[in-house]
């Protein structure tokens, strides 16, 4: 029943745009200004009603999030990792909304001693005081110990600020900078390389060299990316006997190294860029081992010797394989571990070096599910007999396991603690594929309670997809998603086209002139599971953000009919709008995703899905959307517009449409753990007030 307040309606301002022979109509325009006290009354004006349409909710989101909460382990400890000297770990105390980073000293072999004393290293929860958001982001410990560097963004708009802790005094450094992305530390401690972000567009374009006790004026600028479609990044090979740059847009890479102990020559590029080629490195013995996609979109493995770096000293080390995409190759002293997906599943396969050569067979790390994620955890260590590796799935809780490379053994370390009467047996998962319109199989991940699973036609149905960037959905375990399997629903995960669930080629069938297979992929997932019995035809929930909400609002448009609820946080939702204003934040490096819409062909494809756009007078189904005031990545004004559109437009106004603003936070919610399942609560609310579940 809808509530006596009113829905809030958006004046009108004509804003048109004129391209193509076109005119794109954005009376909404105005929502952008937000230090307007015009729009944040209307923000507010939205929050206040998605309030009054949940009210009665407030006993059953509370008992979601107490339920949720009785899942989770309050109080607990990650797994030690060894880096150098020490072991390093995260405290989590109940109560607590944020981690406590942590280390003990390793015993004189090297092994982890839990008696050692503990030394608290960063206490977030101290940082996040008297603040309502606070997010971690680079953290990294100074080669000899003693310091840590860290950023810290405190509104989610993702804009760090560097800190420096001095760990034997417990104090901070003056040295600090402002808009800092990734950083690393030179080999005697004294430097520090870190890229920054140009502040209007906040890509990563400048590496700098700072020297501690200087002044951040003084700092030398080390490169600077001219291309628009590229961000940088620092880092060092697992050795740490070189310093690296990156360089990368969506379809194109390139490295410059540095010898680590000479941090103040000249960085030299490995290998120049080359439109449409990607590669990765790693060092050992005077070699580089690169991972790249010259000569196919699966990978191949190649070495190249540090002084001649370029593709015409290249030897082939590993062929691509047509139907395995190789999605990681990581290089340690004594073996080397690749990443691969066969038929969209995780699989690790381990390689052994003999007299400085890589012995071509290898060990394959096998796992058992039908669906699952599965992949390298924290490897500090070069020179190491094991490797540690993370795995989890639908039914599985996350687990780290020790892979010792001689006894070909995984040992498992730490499965995570799922208290509140979880009972894996009690749930069951399944991989199926659905048929898309051009005939491509497309896998769909499954999970249910066991006891509840009716193949009749009769369950609630929860989908979830994303679909852009080459992505993998990941197929993890959540405490939270119980308390909806507990209700009867099939939760189910659609790997579409766009998405990197079977590698490159996938994603370039779901990207550019190829975009629409996103969301007929997943509109033929949802017809699929209800016509083969998973689910209700009445009852489909469909859930996706970000990339993954533009996918909402295609498929809403596309097939209004198809869907009972629509969940779209912060939603990509005015790709033309966003796509023709060079000076947001992505948008030109974008164009090797979605296109550019200055050329004509792109903005007829674009415009003929952008969910804005394409908004009809229509039966809509139950839509709440989710945004953040200070979101960096989608504009709060995006879903903001949406809304206020689609209110003149649907035809079936006792379906609710509800705006949800977070004013605290950006892309990614709430910043503590707590504040995060009250979230994930009013969605499940929402989905269980519409479908008369309470």
């Amino acid at each position: 029943m809808a509530p006596d307040t009113l829905p809030p309606i958006a004046k009108r301002e004509p804003h048109p745009t004129e391209l193509h022979g076109k005119v794109l109509e954005d009376d909404y325009f105005w929502l952008r200004d937000k230090n307007s006290p015009e729009v944040i009354a209307y923000l507010n004006a939205e929050n206040n009603y998605t309030t009054a349409w949940m009210a009665g909710t407030e006993d059953l989101q509370k008992s979601l999030y107490e339920e949720m909460l009785s899942h989770i382990k309050e109080t607990d400890t990650s797994v030690p990792y060894r880096d150098g000297d020490w072991f390093y770990y995260t405290h989590t105390v109940q109560g607590l909304q944020y981690a406590i980073h942590c280390r003990r000293r390793a015993k004189p072999d090297s092994s982890y001693d839990p008696d050692a004393p503990e030394e608290v290293l960063l206490d977030v929860n101290q940082l996040a005081e008297g603040k309502p958001f606070l997010s971690l982001g680079a953290f990294s410990i100074s080669p000899d110990g003693n310091l840590v560097a860290y950023t810290t963004d405190e509104t989610g708009f993702r804009q760090y600020t560097l800190h420096v802790k001095d760990l034997q005094k417990g104090t901070l450094l003056p040295d600090t900078a402002e808009r800092v992305g990734s950083l690393t530390w030179t080999p005697d401690g004294k430097m520090l390389l870190y890229s920054i972000e140009d502040e209007q567009t906040k890509r990563q374009y400048r590496v700098l060299r700072h020297t501690l006790g200087e002044p951040v004026e003084s700092d030398v600028l080390v490169y600077e990316e001219q291309d628009e479609r590229f961000n940088v990044g620092v880092g060092r090979t697992r050795d740490r006997k070189y310093l690296l740059i990156e360089a990368g847009s969506h379809t194109t890479t390139e490295y410059c190294c540095l010898e680590a102990d000479a941090p103040t020559e000249e960085f030299r590029v490995v290998a120049e860029r080359i439109p449409d080629q990607e590669y990765s490195l790693d060092h050992r013995e005077g070699l580089f081992y690169l991972r790249v996609n010259d000569t196919g979109k699966n990978f191949r493995i190649v070495t190249a010797p540090v002084n001649d770096p370029g593709r015409e000293s290249w030897t082939e080390l590993l062929p691509e394989q047509p139907d395995v995409p190789l999605e990681d190759f990581e290089v340690f002293q004594n073996f080397a571990v690749a990443s691969e997906k066969r038929g969209g599943l995780d699989r690790l396969r381990v390689y052994h070096f003999k007299q400085d050569m890589l012995q071509t067979d290898a060990q394959t790390v096998e796992f058992p599910e039908p669906a699952y994620s599965a992949g390298l955890s924290v490897n500090r260590q070069f020179d190491t007999p094991s490797f540690r590796y993370s795995y989890q799935s639908l039914v599985s809780p996350a687990s780290i396991y020790e892979y010792n490379v001689a006894e070909a053994k995984s040992t498992l370390l730490k499965q995570q603690e799922v208290p509140g009467g979880f009972d894996r047996e009690s749930y069951a998962s399944e991989r199926v594929w659905a048929i898309a319109d051009d005939g491509a199989r497309v896998p769909v991940s499954l999970v249910y309670k066991r006891d509840l699973f009716r193949k009749d036609s009769s369950n609630p149905l929860y989908v979830y997809g994303y679909g852009s960037y080459g992505y993998a959905l990941p197929v993890g375990f959540s405490g939270s998603r119980l308390a909806l399997l507990d209700r009867g629903f099939v939760m189910a995960y659609a790997h579409i086209r766009g998405g990197g669930d079977l590698g490159d080629t996938w994603h370039d069938a779901g990207k550019m002139m190829q975009k629409r297979n996103t969301f007929t992929d997943f509109i033929r997932a949802a017809e699929y599971l209800v016509g083969e019995g998973y689910g209700a035809q009445d009852k489909v929930v469909i859930e996706g953000g970000s990339a993954g909400g533009l996918l909402m609002g295609a498929v809403a448009n596309m097939r209004p009919d198809l869907f009972r609820i629509v969940l779209s946080h912060v939603p990509f939702v005015d790709v033309m709008n966003t796509m023709l204003d060079a000076s947001l934040p992505l948008t030109v490096a974008e164009y090797e995703e979605w296109g550019n819409p200055n050329e004509q062909p792109a903005f007829e494809y674009m415009l003929s899905y952008s969910p804005y756009d394409n908004l009809k007078r229509a039966d809509y189904p139950a839509t709440l959307v989710k945004t953040s005031l200070n979101d960096s990545q989608v504009m709060y004004w995006e879903p903001a517009k949406f809304v206020a559109k689609l209110r003149t437009l649907k035809t079936n106004q006792n379906v609710p449409l509800l705006l949800h603003i977070n004013m605290d936070a950006g892309h990614g919610g709430a910043s503590g753990r707590y504040d995060y399942l009250k979230e994930i609560a009013l969605d499940y609310a929402f989905v269980l007030k519409e479908l008369g579940l309470q």
